[in-house]
């Protein structure tokens, strides 16, 4: 099991634990506020212990650990059309993968966890079905979900981050201290990690991003749960884990800076919105 840090550790759900909201807007879009959605029927089960809701985060995620990896290798996890192994397969998700749930459902003593969407996907027609995945193969667990800043630039912020696309490294300071220096995989030639210097105006645990992306790029991609997302500008450009290549310190983006996945979520619960992003 992988660790959990920083607001992530406030409390870690059983796999039978229910959110039924989620907001659906798209990923790119000017940040609107989210609209609540209505759940499936499920059944719910809460322990015991279950802390008051005024002590939870709000919204309940997924993250696939125990699957193929990045090349596909390994016994990947399905997504189901339904909950249970009776319904179809509808697509293969990778180690490290992030996702909202929706509700959850328990068949046969076995969770199933419906998934929802922080924003909905640019292309919502490449899904021909709901999404389920069996609760044996993730880690579950509560977070504040999307956060969108109201005040812009923190310029009393003694944190910083810095990108340097030639030598495709990402440093974090704190003050003069160093926080971290990891490689990263910025923007390819023809879509650049814009250069200049940003801050970080929304963050989320999850994205679903799609191409082509009119007037960027017109290559096709089709990335669920694209975890640990820093976004720093509005036309979708973010400091985000890459589950699907291991080619970091090398160009290989569509204009994000692409990190390992767990380094990219040390990241996300250190960088607070408003958080200066410079690109040299």
């Amino acid at each position: 099991m992988k660790r959990f840090l920083g607001s992530r550790a406030l409390w870690v759900a059983p796999a039978v634990a229910v959110v039924a909201l989620y907001s659906i807007i798209s990923w790119n879009s000017i940040p609107l506020p989210p609209s609540a959605q209505p759940a499936s029927p499920a059944i719910a089960v809460l322990p015991e212990e279950t802390p008051p809701v005024s002590e939870q985060p709000k919204f309940q995620f997924i993250e696939i650990i125990d699957s193929c990896d990045w090349s596909y290798t390994g016994e990947c996890v399905n997504v189901r059309s339904g909950p249970g192994t009776n319904f179809p397969a509808v697509l293969k998700l990778r180690n490290g993968v992030v996702l909202k749930v929706a509700s959850t459902t328990v068949t046969d003593g076995r969770a199933w966890y419906k998934i929802g969407f922080t924003r909905m996907p640019r292309y919502p027609e490449r899904m021909s079905s709901d999404w389920y995945v069996a609760g044996d193969y993730v880690h579950p667990f509560f977070d504040e979900g999307e956060q969108i800043s109201e005040s812009g630039l923190n310029a009393s912020s003694t944190k910083r981050i810095i990108i340097t696309r030639d030598e495709q490294i990402l440093r974090a300071y704190d003050g003069d201290t160093i926080f971290m220096e990891q490689p990263i995989s910025p923007g390819l030639e023809l879509t650049p990690t814009p250069r200049g210097t940003f801050w970080i105006y929304r963050k989320t645990p999850d994205s679903y991003m799609q191409g082509p992306l009119p007037g960027i790029s017109d290559q096709y991609y089709d990335l669920p749960g694209v975890p640990w997302d820093l976004y720093f500008t509005v036309d979708g450009g973010a400091i985000h884990g890459a589950y699907w290549h291991n080619h970091f310190g090398q160009a290989w983006s569509h204009g994000c800076v692409n990190m390992l996945p767990e380094q990219a979520q040390i990241l996300y619960q250190w960088a607070d919105l408003g958080t200066p992003v410079i690109v040299k």
